[in-house]
């Protein structure tokens, strides 16, 4: 395969969102924007990435570093155009062999095939290849000004003469060019338009003027949506799920009301997976083939084993790791723990920081007291021992297999196999007692009233 430089533009201030958060660290499908254009460029085969931000944005940086610490960075110090910003990764292009594909940071859809789309032009002879889609309504968008199959210039849209504006064909967001000739264009770019900046478009117009093979490939609308605003992210998201959901019932996992679960980008799902209504997964989600998730469950961080059965109203917080035919019931919360072959936590439960051995029922409205104020400590619980209901485990301790604690016990020290745990204060009770309170305070409050 040709070496492939991508080039990222995210330099753009993204003042329409209305938010401190930098527009391309929005997430859909709980990753940022940005995260999206730099997975499908290596989908497509990227072997080097450079991300263009502006002077503000060590946000953005970090949290790309943090996805793919192998992408270069680069600053625009001063917003002069997208020419501009392309020519500040001069460092990453000025050595690049084979292709150099230019894209907005700010598509979430893009995939690796719209990518190859472009560059399989080029794989066919052309020395440049710009994206394009024709949307339902093109206002704002730079038109295609075409002969045939040649590109012969990028309008945008304020530069644009009312017969050129009536074109369909729309600029999309990536510029796909040889190394060589993208080097000799990129410093000829002037600033002569309605808005005196440089165009990463007019590289068009430029390659013609040199005698070059100048083309373009057309993408579904979908792929190749923008966010601006806060709309057109909730749009985005939409769109996202629509496709994930339908790539997983083509795959053999049962959605019961598909609309109403959310599903996060690197979301795993096995077949034979049955996943009721309104359930969202976060992020680093894996579910084996046979489990059950109920409704109105958050799943986050977390491994699912076969056949095991989650919900409803259950919350499985990151590392949280269910094992074969594990039941997590309703309103129960797992956090951090990982829970054996068949145990049973049915109900009304916070189990956090443990490990839960094979065949252990957990009763009703037991917790494990794992946060001291400042540190968190463990609660290990052997196969097969029962823990009664309203039961608190103040770690750390530790209960053997086969142990019993009785209902309503607080544990504060080891519990050895097989042993009866008993943790609650003496009963006593005093006849007649509750007559004589009751009838004292009543007589208060009417002396009160009186």
């Amino acid at each position: 395969m040709t070496e492939l430089l991508s080039i990222i533009l995210a330099a753009g201030e993204g003042t329409r969102m209305r938010s401190t958060t930098p527009k391309v660290l929005h997430p859909v499908g709980g990753m940022p924007i940005v995260g999206h254009v730099a997975r499908a460029a290596r989908e497509a085969g990227s072997s080097r990435i450079a991300l263009v931000t502006g002077p503000r944005h060590e946000q953005i940086r970090k949290a790309v570093s943090a996805m793919d610490p192998a992408i270069e960075h680069f600053e625009q110090t001063i917003a002069k155009g997208t020419a501009h910003a392309a020519s500040m990764a001069r460092a990453a292009f000025e050595t690049a062999k084979g292709y150099i594909a230019v894209v907005y940071g700010d598509h979430p859809l893009l995939r690796g095939n719209n990518f190859r789309v472009v560059l399989d032009r080029l794989d066919a002879g052309l020395d440049v290849a710009i994206l394009g889609f024709e949307p339902k309504d093109p206002s704002g968008y730079g038109r295609f000004i075409t002969d045939g199959e040649t590109l012969l210039a990028i309008r945008e849209h304020k530069d644009a003469t009312d017969e050129e504006r009536r074109i369909r064909l729309c600029n999309a967001c990536i510029l796909a060019f040889r190394a060589e000739v993208f080097r000799d264009l990129i410093d000829k770019v002037e600033n002569n338009n309605a808005q005196s900046e440089y165009y990463l478009t007019d590289l068009v117009g430029l390659a013609n003027a040199a005698g070059k093979k100048v083309g373009y490939g057309v993408a579904p609308e979908n792929d190749v949506m923008g966010v601006n605003d806060r709309s057109q992210l909730a749009r985005a998201e939409g769109l996202f799920q629509e496709v994930r959901r339908e790539d997983f019932m083509k795959a053999g996992v049962t959605l019961k009301d598909p609309k109403s679960v959310w599903f996060s980008y690197d979301t795993e799902i096995a077949s034979d997976v049955t996943i009721e209504p309104n359930v969202v997964f976060g992020p680093g989600v894996v579910i084996e083939q046979g489990a059950v998730i109920h409704a109105f469950s958050h799943i986050e961080g977390a491994h699912v084993g076969r056949n095991a059965s989650v919900g409803p109203f259950a919350r499985l917080r990151p590392e949280a790791d269910l094992g074969e035919d594990v039941k997590v019931g309703n309103f129960v919360e797992v956090k951090k723990a990982r829970i054996g072959k068949g145990a049973k936590i049915s109900h009304l439960s916070y189990i956090g920081d443990a490990t839960v051995g094979a065949e252990v029922n957990i009763g009703a409205g037991v917790i494990t007291v794992n946060y001291d104020g400042y540190n968190k400590h463990q609660t290990i619980i052997g196969d097969n021992a029962f823990i009664g209901s309203n039961s608190s485990l103040v770690a750390p301790v530790s209960i053997g297999a086969g142990a019993l604690v009785a209902s309503g016990s607080v544990i504060t020290e080891d519990v050895e196999a097989d042993a009866l745990a008993l943790g609650r204060a003496r009963q006593a009770a005093k006849p007649g007692r509750a007559k004589e309170i009751f009838a004292k305070a009543a007589a208060k409050k009417q002396s009160k009233k009186g």
